[in-house]
């Protein structure tokens, strides 16, 4: 396993120097403080939020007005980390499935080969808590799991950060685990009783669980600016050919075999997948938060890259 500390320089050299700039959490940036002062009103464009119509002069106007704040220019940023046994898994540590198994390592010196659900969470978390500390903005942390429960008050500076990548990189006994799905619900109730003052939550998750998070999320979408980034592994989306295995869930422990060789059985995963996709979009987009979905195949850097322009898209 990699030291905090050197994971941490790593990734201020890879990822962080990179992006600096573009994911900065000042008010030059895509990901930005609301504000509480009013500013001013302008007409109602397709892309905005309809939270801030002004709806008495859209009444008197006839025509739908929006109310705009003076941006803040320090952003205090959140990171909501499902610390859950699902997160764990990686299809190069395990055959298929959600299966347990070995934590996956962050030794790889370029951190992309093998890659684990677990260590993009933290690599992602490390990154975004450097870049927008980096700008004096300060950054907290809720690490989460049903039996498991840290909350790492906001803070700036590299120190800081080394903090939460100490947190990320302790391991959970898995005796000491609840074998229940992981309640996503509690998770992002837990964020909203946490994060009093609006400001930028950040959920990082693979969102498997249970629980009514969709209603959970657009209650702390109406609060605070969030940004959903679902975490997948590729097997969990294409189920690979390894013929008669062993498939366990990491959450409730329950084993099955499978034969992955069967077209019915993979026609029927392949039916199962798209209609969970389905159901994850609806909720994300009823929510109206920002979603993304980052797999553990993927660059780092321009996966954060991809966020951003995307972002900038949907708020001109």
């Amino acid at each position: 396993m990699t030291s905090p500390d050197r994971l941490l320089r790593r990734l201020e050299w890879h990822v962080v120097r990179r992006l600096h700039g573009r994911l900065q959490g000042s008010y030059r940036t895509v990901f930005r403080g609301s504000g509480i002062d009013f500013a001013d009103l302008r007409s109602y464009a397709v892309e905005d939020d309809v939270r801030h119509i002004d709806w008495n002069v859209t009444a008197r106007m006839d025509e739908p007005y929006v109310r705009q704040y003076l941006q803040d220019r320090e952003l205090t940023a959140w990171l909501v980390l499902d610390l859950s046994a699902s997160m764990e898994y990686g299809s190069r540590q395990a055959p298929v499935g959600h299966q347990s198994g070995r934590r996956p390592s962050l030794a790889d010196p370029d951190g992309r080969a093998g890659q684990g659900k677990e260590s993009v969470r933290t690599e992602l978390a490390v990154s975004l808590a450097r870049l927008f500390s980096h700008g004096g903005n300060r950054v907290g942390a809720i690490l989460y799991d049903n039996a498991h429960r840290t909350v790492l008050p906001p803070g700036t500076g590299r120190t800081h950060v080394l903090r939460l990548a100490r947190l990320l990189e302790t391991p959970v006994d898995a005796r000491s685990r609840d074998r229940r799905p992981t309640d996503l619900a509690a998770m992002v109730h837990l964020a909203a009783a946490t994060i009093r003052r609006r400001g930028l939550v950040f959920v990082i998750s693979d969102f498997i669980g249970e629980g009514d998070w969709a209603s959970a999320l657009t209650r702390l979408a109406q609060r605070h600016e969030v940004v959903a980034i679902r975490v997948v592994d590729p097997a969990e989306l294409e189920i690979p050919d390894l013929g008669l295995v062993l498939i366990e869930d990491a959450e409730t422990g329950e084993q099955v075999f499978a034969d992955t060789s069967d077209p019915l059985f993979r026609q029927r995963f392949r039916d199962q997948v798209a209609a969970r996709e389905a159901a994850l979009a609806a909720s994300m987009s009823h929510a109206a938060v920002d979603a993304h979905r980052i797999g553990t195949d993927a660059d780092l850097t321009q996966a954060l890259i991809g966020m951003v322009r995307r972002s900038r898209g949907r708020r001109r």
